[in-house]
């Protein structure tokens, strides 16, 4: 095969040599070779918590196949999403840059493209260094440019910013539409019957969740209570469309049949597959095989279904003979989060079971449960040693160490935000980043031990303010935690501390200025 090892003693050698050149500004390409390139998968997990994963800590229930890849490779206990929220994290990952230089936030089904098409991107370097690319799954990063109309080429979209195939649940699974949109078209669409989608008012004869509760699977809030499909009442309102309605209890299947697809049709030339996942986001619907089987209700068997969905497109790279030449990526795009929107009893029915792994917060929040997230690293061919890696690692930093590993050449203000830190990819020893900005409704700094939350002074979003269960940090004063006495944030020190506060605020000014 086109893209099969020889000698990988050499080309590990290589990579993380010249991964530290790249550190320190070294522009040259690390891989000629295009018969040397690895694949690259990324397992994007929704909402899943540091401590939701066996391999992390969970005892309710068992995930043996996102366990197999923490056995062969490297579990990171410092890894962390970008960003406390889905929107943000995304599109950090993406292009390299913190969420906050674009203002970008929680976006709604109908939103615009919220990435400059026009721009560098993750799957464009890709695609530049020789690589077929592929996103699979939920996108919520927006579409078009305006105003969507459905029935026609929805555009720009991934497939404008560097994928070259594209298969997507088009926000999230609590947003109208309810439709797949395959490249730039929706999926199983009847002319006849044209979609109209609507955030600002009712549109359509469909029941609304608000007059026909008798209707849903599960009771929603009133944010969750617009146009019911599938026995779900979600954000938004939609009209027409009937034919291309997904159903939710399909997706483990539609997903990873398509992720199976491309991976068949590009296992002879290097390629790289992005697979955000809808599970765990609410609304939690999982598919009969896995209903009522983790003893945690619908969260916890949304677990089950995205650790059999793991396993079943890792298997697939092994079927093909390419799964030890492919550097596999796995973790989630924020923290966890129980009442989300639907009632499905994820708090009633969790038991002794810790979503956060014992961190302080949640989704959307400022404390270290909104980023901290299980991450492990796989690549059988390219690891110097696996194993357990306190290293601290931001998922902004897969673009630049993607780079290193194949062969991009970055341009000047590309990934500006990213570091390349392939050695810590690569081996469980080695250090990652020396300071971290994690983004919330709030920016906080990661420093050495030291953990601060930048002062809040502006308005939560109502939605915000009505989850109480959520811890989300934001206080009007200054925060700081000594992780290395606190780790879980309980006792605040900024005022025994005023000159690392001051030193901490002074950095994230300057990172606020960086261009």
């Amino acid at each position: 095969m086109k893209n099969k090892i020889v000698n990988m003693s050499l080309m590990t050698s290589v990579l993380v040599s010249s991964a530290f050149l790249m550190g320190c500004g070294e522009k040259t390409k690390v891989v000629s070779d295009v018969s040397s390139k690895p694949n690259v998968v990324i397992f994007y997990v929704d909402d899943l918590g540091y401590g939701d994963v066996s391999s992390y800590g969970m005892t309710v229930a068992q995930t043996p196949n996102v366990d197999a890849l923490a056995k062969e490779g490297i579990r990171f206990t410092d890894a962390h999403s970008s960003a406390a929220t889905c929107t943000p994290s995304r599109y950090s990952m993406l292009t390299g840059q913190y969420a906050f230089r674009n203002n970008a936030a929680i976006l709604p089904g109908d939103a615009p493209l919220i990435i400059d098409h026009t721009k560098p991107t993750l799957p464009k370097m890709m695609q530049a260094a020789g690589y077929k690319t592929a996103v699979v799954g939920k996108w919520h990063l927006g579409l078009g440019d305006g105003f969507v109309d459905w029935n026609k080429d929805v555009k720009p979209g991934p497939i404008e910013l560097g994928f070259d195939y594209s298969f997507l649940m088009p926000a999230t699974g609590d947003r109208v539409p309810t439709v797949y949109l395959e490249n730039h078209t929706v999926l199983n669409l009847d002319p006849s019957d044209p979609i109209t989608v609507s955030y600002e008012k009712r549109i359509g004869s469909r029941p609304v969740g608000t007059e026909r509760p008798e209707l849903l699977k599960q009771q929603a809030d009133l944010q969750h209570s617009a146009t019911i499909v599938n026995g779900i009442s979600r954000i938004g309102w939609m009209a027409g469309g009937k034919s291309a309605e997904w159903k939710d209890e399909d997706f483990p299947f539609v997903f990873t049949d398509k992720a199976i697809n491309f991976i068949r049709s590009s296992k002879d030339e290097p390629f790289m597959l992005f697979f955000p996942f809808h599970d765990i986001h609410v609304p939690r619907v999982p598919n009969e095989m896995f209903a009522g089987k983790s003893g945690m209700g619908p969260r916890g068997d949304a677990i089950l279904q995205m650790d059999w969905m793991t396993g079943r497109i890792v298997n697939e790279l092994k079927k093909q003979g390419v799964y030890d030449n492919t550097i596999i990526i796995f973790s989630s795009d924020n923290g966890p989060v129980m009442d989300d929107g639907y009632a499905d009893q994820a708090d009633d029915l969790r038991g002794e079971h810790d979503p956060a792994g014992g961190y302080r917060g949640g989704k959307y929040s400022a404390y270290e449960a909104g980023t901290r997230v299980p991450m492990i690293v796989t690549y059988p061919n390219g690891l110097v040693k696996s194993g357990d890696s306190d290293a601290l690692v931001s998922h902004i930093d897969i673009y630049k160490s993607l780079a290193a590993l194949v062969g991009g050449t970055l341009t000047a203000g590309e990934a500006i935000d990213s570091q390349n830190i392939l050695p810590a990819f690569l081996d469980a020893s080695a250090d990652g980043r020396e300071e971290m900005l994690e983004e919330s409704f709030t920016l906080s700094l990661r420093n050495g031990d030291w953990k601060y939350v930048e002062p809040f002074s502006g308005q939560t979003p109502a939605w915000l303010a009505n989850k109480t269960a959520i811890e989300n940090g934001l206080q009007s004063t200054p925060q700081l935690f000594d992780l290395s006495k606190d780790q879980y944030e309980q006792h605040n020190v900024a005022s025994e501390h005023p000159e690392v506060v001051k030193k901490l605020q002074s950095r994230i000014d300057a990172i606020r200025l960086k261009k």
